[in-house]
């Protein structure tokens, strides 16, 4: 049976925003999407880059996976499957956004499982292989000394920075970079204290959102 929590959602989204935004939803079904954002985030429950960036239909391309990660981009696509790189390829090349911005968050699972050495899920352990690819981010952040909270911290900003680095092996990625038509940014949400925390470019530091 399908969930009634889920029927109910709906029957609220035809009574709520799809009436309020009728012109709007046949526009884009009409004339497609054109967003200039894309937000790479973690597929977290918790963390919905629409509902934390209060975000209209169409005007954010979202792609979510375990941590946030962008994985490098690899020579040979064809030894795998790549949902994210795909994702991205879209993004840039079909979609033409004018950002991308990766958000991690506080207290990600993903982050917890590596740092944790957590027993696999499966015996496949899919989340585990993908978990890896921080390993030289664990590596550059250094073992825990001090305060745990800190270092798992250190740890998620560091996945951001890692998977900032990845988007330029994309060529197009690069190119649009270096063209001035695309602009890659950091952010890091708070669970518990709504915080949202803006990566500087500059100086890797984050520092939370000025608002306007």
């Amino acid at each position: 049976m399908f969930p009634e929590r889920l029927t109910q959602g709906y029957s609220s989204f035809l009574a709520g925003s799809l009436s309020q935004e009728r012109e709007r939803y046949q526009d884009l079904a009409e004339n497609g999407q054109h967003p200039e954002i894309m937000v790479i985030g973690c597929g977290d429950s918790r963390v919905a880059p629409e509902i934390i960036f209060n975000a209209r239909p169409g005007e954010m391309f979202v792609i979510r996976n375990i941590a946030d990660i962008v994985p490098p981009s690899e020579a040979d696509p064809d030894t795998s499957f790549h949902g994210t790189s795909a994702a991205i390829e879209f993004g840039v090349n079909a979609l033409q956004v004018k950002h991308i911005v990766v958000l991690g968050h506080a207290s990600c699972g993903g982050v917890a499982a590596f740092a944790n050495n957590a027993a696999p899920l499966t015996k496949r352990d899919f989340i585990g292989k993908w978990m890896s690819q921080i390993k030289p981010v664990a590596e550059r952040v250094g073992p825990q000394d001090g305060d745990r909270q800190t270092w798992i911290r250190n740890l998620e900003w560091g996945v951001i920075e890692y998977s900032l680095d990845n988007l330029m092996t994309f060529p197009a990625v690069r190119d649009a970079v270096d063209k001035g038509e695309l602009m890659l940014h950091g952010a890091y949400f708070g669970i518990a204290t709504g915080l949202l925390f803006i990566r500087d470019p500059l100086t890797g530091r984050f520092q939370p959102c000025a608002l306007p």
